[in-house]
C-alpha cells in the first residue's frame, strides 16, 4: 500500500513538473524594473538582463524606473552604464524613466541626464501605473 501511495505521489509530481516545462509563455512580456539602488552591480545587472530578455523575447516591453539612490545611474557625469543605456534606448529594447521629484530633491536638471532617459512626475506612481497595465514588477537588487 505504501509503495502504491509513493508511486501515486511521484506520478503527480512528475506530471506537474512536465506541465510546467511545456507551458506556453504569456503572449505579452511586460516588465517594470524598480531601480532605487546606487549599487553599480545592480545597475550593470539590469542592463545585462535587458539584453538577455530581448535576445529571446524581442517583443518584450521593458521599463526601468529610477528614483532615490538609483539617480547616479542616469547622470551623464556619474553613470557607469551610460553607454549601455544609450544603446538600449537607441535600439528600443527598453525605456528608462527617472522620477522628477528625485531630480528636484538632488538639484539635478534634465540636461544632466544620459540622452534618451525620460522624466516622469513620480517614480513610484509610474511603477504602480505599469502594474495596473499588466506589467510584472522586479525590484532590482542582489
Amino acid at each position: 500500500m505504501k509503495k502504491i501511495m509513493l508511486l501515486a505521489v511521484l506520478l503527480i509530481c512528475s506530471s506537474v513538473c512536465l506541465q510546467a516545462q511545456t507551458a506556453t509563455p504569456p503572449a505579452d512580456y511586460k516588465i517594470v524594473f524598480d531601480m532605487s539602488s546606487g549599487d553599480t552591480v545592480n545597475q550593470i545587472a539590469v542592463t545585462r538582463e535587458i539584453g538577455l530578455i530581448t535576445s529571446y523575447r524581442p517583443d518584450a516591453k521593458l521599463e526601468v524606473t529610477i528614483y532615490g539612490g538609483g539617480l547616479n545611474m542616469v547622470l551623464k557625469d556619474k553613470s557607469k552604464v551610460a553607454a549601455a543605456i544609450q544603446e538600449i534606448v537607441a535600439s528600443k529594447k527598453a525605456v528608462f524613466k527617472v522620477c522628477a521629484m528625485t531630480l528636484k530633491r538632488n538639484n539635478v536638471d534634465a540636461s544632466q541626464l544620459v540622452p534618451g532617459v525620460e522624466v516622469v512626475p513620480d517614480g513610484i506612481f509610474e511603477i504602480y501605473s505599469k502594474q495596473k497595465e499588466g506589467y510584472g514588477y522586479i525590484k532590482v537588487g542582489h
